[in-house]
């Protein structure tokens, strides 16, 4: 069990490194990774491509965080367990002989 909760916060980890590159690498203007290639319009042969494959990138790896960590949730939530009752061994009643004074039970109301 421990060792599937590491791989999958190893996987969130990486995945989580891949959105802010990707994050990064964008520009809310539009220019981002296609300007810093040369682009001058987004266009200009094939860059409105790169900056779909970002935003379909971003969407993705935000998916994909979120699916890991439910994932992990599932895998290792575990539920309480209430510790077992604890068997008492049997007492040994004295018998009736033997009692010194009789007992009293108060009555219920």
């Amino acid at each position: 069990m421990d060792t599937i909760f590491t791989l999958l916060m190893i996987l969130i980890m990486i995945a989580s490194v891949l959105l802010v590159i990707v994050v990064m690498a964008q520009n809310p203007k539009g220019g981002g990774l296609s300007s810093t290639f040369g682009g001058t319009s987004s266009t200009q042969f094939g860059v409105q491509r790169t900056n779909d494959f970002m935003e379909k990138s971003t969407w993705t790896l935000g998916a994909v965080i979120i699916v890991l960590i439910l994932i992990s949730v599932v895998v290792t939530g575990k539920p309480k367990q209430t510790a077992p009752a604890i068997p008492q061994a049997p007492t040994k009643e004295a018998p009736a002989s033997q009692s010194s004074a009789p007992v009293s039970v108060p009555a219920n109301k």
